[in-house]
């Protein structure tokens, strides 16, 4: 099964591990006040740029051109227009690269190079990146320098001007990985000194390392009973549901690995919680919420709970932008940015779907169910069922090839999805009474 590649260390880990000392180098400099704010502008760019050749190698140009052209994009034009005319040219360029490795995968039948494929990540924190900071450029959340580039000055100005949009793109902490860092937290880290105590900053960072650890093990026991017992391709009825279960948390174990190895590397750098917090900004959220993940009975709640900065990206770039059907539509954009393979435009609609049904299913439920054992059951059965659900989603997005996409749903397993669904199209006509 193509599921299981994902599971041995993937390669950006290993990167994101290299990269540890020179955050730490750059965070022990910030504290001794050793060098100017340019210079540290110049060091976060200099390391993402050496970071990105040595993960992606010739690819790395994927990454540094759109960098460069946003750059020219938010210093160039009108704060209004800079959201629209990033947006466009960031997706259109990542949209044509994703396109690249479809026609590796689906047309060529060849498997893609693992150079490219962390290229393609990148390139899609890179989005977070250009649209967040255009976004906050046309709210006024950011001073563009447009009005400063157009004067006239001579180059070393017009670079100096740049170099802060620049580093924010490329800097190393959050090249491969990590919670999106806003710029306004970018900029206050750089331009302030550390104000947590090395000793806070060992216990955080080892603390993050036994969770590492921990999950890495459990990583290793699950593998093993994942590989002794069937695959989807040879289950029978009921053991595809523990076939499904078992092979989504080795992928929510893997998952947990790099948002807390990509969350540490952050705050080994200084860009972590309690770091440049602007007045009315939204505090530093890391992605990995596992006790909630693990614990909640609601697809909403964990769908805004998973991945935690992404989500919240996307609430702002789709969501609260008005219009007809927003929770369709930001899953949809999802499915794009995540590169629009068959499992994932299936698992993305599904997943909005079963959110959808989500809000209807327990509002429904608190009109009606009052006592508590009826609530404890309730709590019980429906955790449950969302977990499943999670996994059936998890698996479809996951699905490289329509063949494992075609076995996941022609499993028993369709029928958790199958019966939110139903609640959905039964529960949905008395909305307004709900209401």
């Amino acid at each position: 099964m193509d599921w299981l590649q994902l599971f041995f260390l993937h390669p950006v880990s290993l990167y994101q591990g290299a990269a540890f000392p020179f955050a730490l180098l750059f965070n022990y400099l910030c504290i001794m006040d050793s060098f100017s704010t340019h210079a540290r502008y110049l060091f976060l760019l200099a390391g993402g740029g050496a970071l990105a050749l040595a993960a992606m190698g010739s690819f790395a140009l994927l990454v540094l051109i759109p960098a460069l052209w946003a750059t020219v994009l938010i210093c160039w034009l009108r704060p209004r227009d800079v959201h629209r005319w990033a947006f466009f040219f960031q997706m259109s360029w990542q949209t044509l690269c994703h396109l690249g490795l479809h026609y590796t995968e689906y047309y060529l039948q060849e498997r893609p190079s693992m150079r490219f494929c962390i290229t393609l990540s990148s390139l899609m924190l890179l989005t977070q990146r250009v649209t967040s900071l255009s976004l906050d450029i046309c709210e006024g959340k950011v001073k563009a320098a447009s009005r400063g580039i157009r004067e006239r000055s001579s180059l070393s100005e017009h670079l100096c001007k740049a170099l802060p949009y620049f580093s924010y793109l490329l800097f190393f902490p959050a090249l491969l990985g990590g919670p999106l860092c806003s710029f306004q937290r970018f900029q206050a880290r750089v331009q302030g000194s550390s104000c947590l105590c090395p000793r806070r900053l060992v216990w955080a960072l080892s603390w993050r390392g036994l969770q590492i650890v921990g999950l890495e093990c459990l990583k290793v026991v699950l593998r093993k009973v994942v590989s002794a017992g069937a695959g989807l391709t040879d289950c029978w009825q009921l053991q595809c549901v523990q076939v499904m279960w078992s092979t989504a948390g080795l992928f929510k174990l893997t998952y947990y690995s790099c948002w807390i190895l990509d969350d540490a590397l952050l705050q080994a750098a200084g860009f972590g919680p309690g770091f440049g917090q602007s007045p009315g900004e939204e505090g530093y959220i890391p992605d990995a919420d596992i006790w909630t993940l693990e614990t909640t009975h609601r697809v909403s709640l964990f769908t805004r709970k998973w991945n935690q900065s992404t989500a919240r990206w996307l609430r702002r770039l789709v969501f609260q932008q008005g219009g007809a059907w927003p929770l369709l539509r930001t899953f949809a954009f999802s499915a794009w940015w995540h590169g629009l393979h068959p499992g994932q435009v299936f698992g993305f609609l599904c997943w909005a779907l079963m959110v959808e049904a989500d809000y209807l299913i327990h509002t429904f439920a608190s009109m009606f169910i009052r006592s508590w054992p009826m609530q404890l059951l309730y709590r019980m059965l429906t955790w449950a069922h969302t977990q499943l659900i999670i996994a059936y989603v998890m698996l479809a997005v996951e699905a490289r090839s329509l063949s494992s996409l075609w076995l996941l749903c022609n499993s028993y397993n369709s029928a958790f999805p199958v019966v939110y669904c139903i609640l959905l199209f039964l529960l949905g006509k008395r909305k307004h009474t709900f209401n």
